[in-house]
């Protein structure tokens, strides 16, 4: 009964958000259906002799690193397939702030692109899948050998009820701060491992006249970062993830606490912050204008690939305060949609994608690791290195503000109580805010 009315609250609030309802259509075969008839194939639904074969791939990477990844990747699946036509229809809003609404509405009118971008976690599971949208995808992952090549918690993170939904392309880390070296080194400062640490250094900073934290909420969702870190600081992994259970309430002493840590940090933050974006934001420490930047690693990409600099010589990273021995997973995948015209080509796009050859060409221009764990270290920098070997050490945890973590209907209320939260502080009202929505989305017990 509890999962029934998390589907259904889930959808709910897609509705109101994207314009149009996820439920499933007249059409539509349950989840356990479309995972036992994968790659069925109706004649209307194939390439007629002498139409040419296409895949149309649906993202938002427009920007930055991940755009030169995407079109690597398309470069590459070229070079394979020349005879299938590749359509790029990304959709420029960062973290799909526009994408998700533009799919919304193709997926209810019918319209499916041949796959498209979501992240893995619960914005797969309770979203798309929970709507009977997707097609299976187990006999793909078992003929192309991936089931010992993607880490098992991986590859649940794409589950529902024994049948895998999408193909994890990256890894992205979320709980990281890049930092200016030539500014932390020219002012005598340590990277801030702990909260006190951080302080002190944005103390130090302020008083020299220099911005401690850059950050662009334009879209919110870059604010609900900065909270998601603090909360897994001062809650720590196996505590984090109870919050999206239920087992720990939103209004907890902790999350108060944590909710204090984000004020605090957020006094030191530019005054201009709601008229940037992310890549605004990591622009002003790349310039020294801010000494750091709290954001997942497509950052990182932007760094490198965009404005030519170097990792450890012009910019170095460390994680969040307090969540060192944590990972904050963030995965893009890409799956099968119900109902599109060329499922195969479809396949043939998700086989490159799933590959190592794919794997390392998309990802060092994207900023992010490897999904595999037999990719090539040696194609990636000094940040790519060390992440891969933090992936494979630290304790895994979802994120809030990618949709990991909780439905999209509840990471929408946590971003509304951030806008407001960035500007007045109050503490008790976003607490109380965050335990409604906890309530109203059937996330508590």
């Amino acid at each position: 009964m509890r999962k029934n009315m998390l589907v259904m609250l889930s959808l709910i609030c897609m509705m109101s958000l994207f314009l149009a309802a996820c439920g499933s259509g007249s059409d539509a075969k349950p989840p356990e259906a479309a995972g036992q008839e994968e790659g069925r194939q109706t004649d209307a639904d194939k390439p007629s002799s002498g139409e040419k074969k296409s895949v149309e791939i649906f993202s938002w990477w427009t920007g930055a690193g991940e755009e030169a990844g995407l079109l690597g990747l398309i470069k590459l699946f070229n070079e394979k397939h020349p005879d299938i036509e590749v359509i790029n229809a990304a959709v420029a809003g960062g973290a799909g702030t526009n994408a998700k609404a533009v799919l919304a509405s193709r997926m209810q009118g019918g319209d499916p692109p041949g796959t498209f971008q979501v992240h893995g976690g619960a914005e797969l599971n309770t979203g798309w899948v929970a709507a009977g949208k997707m097609e299976g995808l187990n006999e793909l992952f078992a003929s192309e050998g991936w089931m010992d090549k993607f880490p098992q918690d991986l590859i649940e993170m794409v589950s529902e009820g024994g049948a895998i939904y999408s193909v994890p392309v990256n890894i992205h880390r979320g709980n990281v701060i890049f930092y200016n070296k030539k500014v932390f080194d020219d002012n005598g400062l340590t990277p801030p491992a702990t909260f006190d640490d951080f302080f002190q250094a944005a103390d130090a900073l302020k008083e020299k006249g220099i911005t401690p934290l850059a950050l662009g909420d334009k879209e919110p969702w870059t604010a609900t970062m900065v909270f998601e870190a603090a909360l897994l600081g001062v809650l720590g992994p196996e505590d984090f993830k109870k919050l999206y259970t239920g087992e720990i309430a939103f209004d907890d002493a902790r999350v108060k606490d944590a909710l204090e840590k984000t004020k605090h940090m957020f006094s030191y933050i530019n005054d201009d912050h709601a008229a940037r974006n992310w890549q605004d934001a990591a622009q002003l420490v790349a310039n020294g204008q801010a000494a750091m930047n709290i954001m997942g690693d497509w950052a990182k990409g932007y760094f490198t690939t965009d404005l030519r600099m170097q990792a450890n010589v012009d910019f170095g990273w460390i994680a969040t305060p307090n969540s060192g021995d944590s990972f904050m997973v963030i995965t893009d995948t890409f799956g099968l949609p119900q109902n599109v015209k060329d499922a195969d080509s479809v396949k043939e796009w998700l086989k490159v994608l799933g590959s190592v050859e794919g794997q390392d060409v998309f990802n060092p221009l994207k900023g992010s690791i490897p999904a595999r764990i037999d990719a090539d270290a040696s194609k990636y920098d000094a940040y790519g290195q060390a992440t891969i070997e933090d992936f494979k050490k630290s304790s895994l945890v979802p994120s809030l503000a990618h949709g990991s973590a909780a439905p999209e209907g509840f990471v929408t209320q946590v971003n509304q109580v951030m806008t407001i939260f960035v500007t007045n502080g109050d503490v008790e009202q976003a607490a109380r805010s965050l335990r409604d929505a906890q309530l109203s989305s059937g996330i508590a017990k």
